[in-house]
Parts: structure tokens; sequence; C-alpha cells
């Protein structure tokens, strides 16, 4: 009876309601839940922590100028969501994106939108991603984000939530893929139960995105990774993804741009052309002759071969004008504007506090909000004000009044939960969700994502980097159930 004194407080939970029934899709996972013991479960978990081991599966924790090497922290009782319920987000995530790329292909060629005044001009001035270098160029089928993670959060009334979208370098596929290798070895009698939707193509999904974009028309296009080597902390994906679409994995020295502004491959049998690029290098370091001159990352020339449409580049240089938190607020008029639709998805309702009565608002509202940097990533320099000290919000008031534009308020939104395994029970933990999506001549979403849980308890942060973890997640058909 590993369930008995669950109680998941005022929280949404996933799989069970407040009198404690199972969610649509979930029956048989908890009636199995109900039945074990902690015992088995804590077996599953060491078979679990095991397989993660033997199977490589780690990240890197940048620690006191060390870079930490740590296997990937993984909870095993899964996450389940309803195909139902699934559709729907299915069909928010690709209308968000497809309105993303519109708005990006806008900024750097005609800026409608901003003669429109649909959204100030003063914010692409103030844009730490805006790439100048990229105006006039049109990439293939106008899609600047071919790989998109979307953060999810559902908040206790059960509404779906876009927290943030993530259209540079997004990272956390592969931990999705494995983690459903590990759970089919823990819980292989489910997945007989189950009709769960598979996610496992989602390597030849992506090649078949890159390939769409190549420059030379061919079944099998010459598609690179290039990676910042082996010190990076999401490495593991760069090689796990390259190994798993059968691409090359390089690093900016096995690059070199020829005279016919072509990428060439440096191979034992000579150089051998490169048609696409996934790059998981940021921007400023891809190309030292147009953006940081210091730069050992980068490829000399690459850009000049990208602008002579001679090499593709996934995501496009300048994609990350839209990964900000500030332009974030305006997707929903961006949806409008673009494809004359409503959001289907909802954002967090937010506050720029470039807006002067918004900033009055979030000064007065320190202690009930959160308040986030516009361009930061993975849980850093944010203010969780009802956890917060006088002396912490004094200082984000006075970065706030120093730099407005770089923040943004929004409520707390109290983040769902999810059944987890702790030493002695079974509690709730708060959850997001990053599903991936893809988008060359067609788009495709992950059946479900990543789901990162605050393995700590009453922790909402759930990156892997402060103390969070993940499970696998279950898009469950209705049918079998």
């Amino acid at each position: 009876m590993t369930l008995k004194n669950y109680n998941s407080s005022h929280f949404y939970d996933e799989l069970l309601t407040p009198d404690g029934k199972a969610r649509p899709g979930s029956g048989r996972l908890i009636s199995y839940l109900k039945k074990t013991t902690n015992d088995n479960l804590q077996k599953r978990k060491h078979a679990a922590e095991l397989a993660i081991k033997t199977m490589g599966i780690t990240f890197t924790v940048y620690s006191e100028g060390e870079n930490i090497d740590r296997e990937w922290p993984y909870d095993i009782i899964p996450r389940v969501i309803s195909l139902r319920e699934w559709e729907k987000v299915e069909a928010g995530l690709k209308q968000r994106l497809t309105a993303l790329n519109h708005f990006i292909n806008d900024l750097y060629n005609e800026q409608k939108i901003l003669k429109d005044k649909i959204i100030p001009r003063d914010l692409l001035k103030s844009s730490k991603n805006y790439r100048e270098q990229c105006r006039g160029i049109k990439p293939v089928y106008g899609v600047w984000a071919h790989i998109c993670g979307t953060d999810l959060v559902r908040d206790s009334d059960g509404t779906i939530y876009v927290l943030e979208d993530n259209l540079r370098v997004p990272s956390g596929v592969s931990y999705m893929i494995e983690n459903r290798k590990v759970t089919k070895r823990v819980f292989p009698e489910l997945f007989e139960d189950y009709n769960i939707l598979p996610m496992g193509d989602y390597p030849s999904q992506l090649f078949d995105t890159l390939s769409s974009i190549s420059p030379r028309p061919m079944d099998y296009p010459e598609v690179a990774v290039l990676t910042p080597g082996i010190y990076n902390s999401a490495y593991f994906e760069h090689s796990f993804l390259a190994q798993q679409m059968g691409a090359e994995l390089v690093e900016g020295s096995d690059l070199v741009v020829g005279d016919d502004e072509c990428v060439y491959m440096k191979t034992i049998g000579g150089l051998s052309r490169v048609d696409v690029i996934y790059r998981r290098i940021d921007d400023l370091f891809i190309d030292p002759e147009v953006f940081n001159k210091d730069s050992l990352l980068g490829v000399p020339g690459l850009i000049r071969a990208w602008k002579k449409g001679n090499v593709a580049l996934a995501n496009a240089p300048g994609a990350g004008v839209a990964d900000d938190k500030v332009v974030y607020t305006y997707v929903p008029d961006m949806i409008r504007y673009y494809l004359d639709e409503d959001a289907i998805l909802p954002n967090v309702p937010s506050f720029s506090c470039d807006n002067e009565k918004e900033r009055k608002h979030v000064l007065a509202n320190l202690e009930n909000l959160v308040v986030k940097p516009a361009n930061e990533s993975g849980g850093y320099g944010m203010l969780i004000g009802p956890k917060s000290s006088k002396r912490e919000r004094a200082e984000f008031a006075r970065l706030i009044k120093a730099r407005p534009r770089n923040y943004i308020g929004q409520p707390v939104i109290s983040i769902s939960t999810v059944p987890t395994l702790t030493e002695n029970s079974i509690e709730p933990r708060h959850v997001d969700l990053r599903p991936f999506i893809l988008h060359g001549d067609r788009m495709y979403v992950t059946a479900g994502g990543l789901t990162r849980v605050a393995l700590v308890k009453g922790s909402l942060v759930v990156n892997s980097s402060q103390g969070g973890g993940s499970k696998d997640t279950w898009i469950v058909a209705p049918n079998r159930d």
C-alpha cells in the first residue's frame, strides 16, 4: 500500500484526483502502485540506477572551476497524460512555433510587426540576441528555429501554460529517449498492459528535418553535429544524437570553409563537403569572422557559406531573438497577427518591467511574484518572491530599476505534482514538461517530452544542475485503459 498516505495538498496531481482516484490514462499504473510494496519499488529503483550507470547516461555540473560528470537523476514512477489531452497540447505547440518562425523571419526582413506597432521597436533595439548580421537572410521554408524545446507547467486548476520557449540550443531530448529505455527495463509488465505512444523515432525525425533544409537535394546529405567539445554540459546529448542519426560529431577545428564558400570536414581521405550543421554552440562563438573574433569553437567563414546558401544551419543564427522572456509576453499577439488565430496554449500571465505601469506593479508585489531575467536559463538569476528575504527583494528592486528591459514578473504558479519515490515512501514532487518540436518541410512533436522533477521536497526548481531529476512521460491512448 505505497500510496496509502499520499497527499498532494492543494496542488494538482498528474496521476491522482484529490479523493485518490486515478486520472484518465493512469488507472493501471495507480492500481499497480497500490498493490506493490516499497521494498519492491526500491529494488526497481536500484535496477534503474544500475542501468543508468551501465548505459553511461551522465550530465555535467560546473562547480568551483571544475566539470563534474554525474549520473543522470531519474525517478522510476512515470508521468501519464491521456492522448485526448495531448492532442490539444500538440496542436498548440505547432501553432506557437509556426508563429515564432514567422516572427523571426519578419524581424530579419520586412519587419512588418514593428511597422504595425504590434511589438515596440525599442524591444528589438535592446534585445541581447538580435543579430544585425542576419538581416536580409531568408532560410529555406522561412524557418529559423528548426528545433524547439517548449517548457510547459500545469496550474492548480489543471490549466497547462507555456512557461518559456527555448529556440537557441534546446537540450534534454536524449534524456527523454533514455528515460523510456530505462523505464522499459524497470516496468516491462506495464508496457504490456498500456498503449503508450512511442518516442524513439525522434533521431530519425530529426535527421529528416535536417535533411529537408539541405542545399543539395540528396536522400542522405552530409549532416554534422557541431559541439563545443567534451567539457560542455550537454556533450552526452551531442554525441548521442550524432550516433543515433548516423551523423558526424565535429568540433570547429574539424571544419573549414573553402574558396568556393562551401563547408568541408577534414577526414583522413581529404576534405568532404558538409550540407547541414546542427550546431550546439551559441551564436557568438560559431564564426570568429563575424561574431567573437577570439572564439576557438567556431568555423571562420561559416556565416559567409550560410548566406551564400551553401550550408544549412540549425538552429539558424539569430533565432534566439525570440528566445527572450520579454518577447515571450508578445507571443499570443504574434499568433493573432501572423495566423489570425487565438493561442491554443496560454502564456503564464506576465508583467514586463519595461512597461512603467507593469514595473510599478512588480516592484510593489515582489513578495508575491516570480521575477525572471530576460535571457538567463537553467533557473538562474530568478527571485521567487514568497521564499525570498527582504534583502533579496531589495536587491531585485535595484536590479529592475537599473535595467527594467531585462526583467519580467509572473504570479507564482502552483505547479502540478507527480508521485515520486523517496527513500521510505511515495511523495508528491513538482514537475514541468519539455516537449520538442521539429520544423523543416513539415512539423513533428514528440509524444510527450522530458518531464523534469524537483526531487527536493517543496522545491519548484526542476533543473538537474540545481537538484532536479526527470521521469518518463507516457502519452496513453484511451482504448487500452
